[in-house]
């Protein structure tokens, strides 16, 4: 069902029940989890590089970007003699270096009819977008560019990529402007993804990085397809984004509210059958050449930011 329906644990408040909690998104906030991104977040774990499952491991070689001057120590290397520090003080120092990272990303934020949809703490697409902006605040803090499409029924809103605050500053702008634009829109149906891939894929270079923050309903005949190509060029990796009615539908009756006032019920039935779970569609695209991990919308960014570390840790 892609109407937008409104969390059942939080009251609606009087007036506009699109700035409710949980399906407004703003751009003030999302500014403020540039703190929450960057918690443990320092020079010592800037060129660390990880794998799915928590496992971290460092780089091999010395980076090719100066990063400190010390002292000698026994073991290293002579090539790394800071001959200045070294003259100018008349004991041995070397210089260390970090690895050089030029990353370009775009995230690539579905915001189409089918993600307005939610039924614990917020709708689908507010999910995706917190967890990826957790994502950009991190890119950006390492030095990388960060860039975006917006994905909704009409058209997408893109933001070059570019590097540092205002990068992000224009980014959370762009993504609460889309999201509040789709609220008010009156689509019902879900157009396809792949013109938004095509878009975003124009915006990097060979080896950038696409991050895609998705439900995946109804992506369209050609999205796959395009997909697979794609992952030959870029890194791709996907957030698939899952509410907990869609993991665990009890029968019974579900009140739902739609943004142009319309409520109802829907009834989900013992006989049902459920939808291929995210954890499986997950697999499928991992034998593909393109990871993912699941983001449970109820979870909220507290539990987002550890999943997006080791998503960074990746790309």
């Amino acid at each position: 069902m892609s109407a937008t329906m409104a969390p059942a644990s939080a009251p609606v408040p009087a007036g506009d029940p699109l700035l409710a909690p949980g399906i407004h998104l703003s751009g003030e906030a999302l500014m403020g989890l540039r703190h929450l991104a960057r918690r443990g977040f320092g020079p010592a774990t800037r060129t660390l590089a990880g794998l799915p499952g928590g496992i971290v491991t460092r780089r091999r070689g010395r980076g090719s970007e100066p990063d400190d001057v010390r002292l000698w120590s026994e073991g290293d290397d002579r090539r790394h003699i800071d001959r200045n520090a070294t003259a100018r003080t008349g004991i041995l120092h070397v210089r260390t270096h970090h690895d050089e990272r030029d990353r370009a990303v775009v995230l690539l934020v579905d915001l189409r009819p089918s993600m307005l949809f939610g039924t614990r703490r917020a709708l689908r697409s507010v999910a995706a977008a917190e967890a990826l902006v957790l994502l950009g605040w991190r890119i950006v803090g390492d030095g990388g560019r960060i860039g975006l499409v917006a994905a909704g029924a009409g058209e997408p809103v893109v933001v070059r990529p570019a590097n540092g605050e205002r990068a992000m500053t224009a980014v959370t702008g762009a993504l609460a402007l889309a999201h509040a634009r789709a609220l008010a829109e009156a689509a019902t149906g879900d157009p396809p993804l792949a013109p938004a891939l095509t878009l975003a894929q124009s915006l990097l270079p060979s080896g950038g990085h696409l991050v895609i923050g998705s439900a995946l309903d109804a992506p369209g005949e050609d999205f796959d397809p395009l997909l697979t190509i794609m992952a030959e060029r870029l890194s791709i990796r996907l957030v698939l984004v899952s509410d907990a009615f869609e993991r665990d539908r009890p029968p019974g009756f579900y009140p739902f509210a739609t943004p142009d006032g319309r409520r109802g019920t829907v009834q989900a039935r013992r006989g049902d059958s459920p939808p291929p779970s995210a954890d499986a569609r997950l697999v499928d695209y991992a034998r593909r050449g393109i990871e993912g991990l699941r983001l449970d919308v109820e979870a909220g960014p507290e539990a987002y930011a550890p999943l997006m570390e080791r998503l960074d840790a990746v790309l």
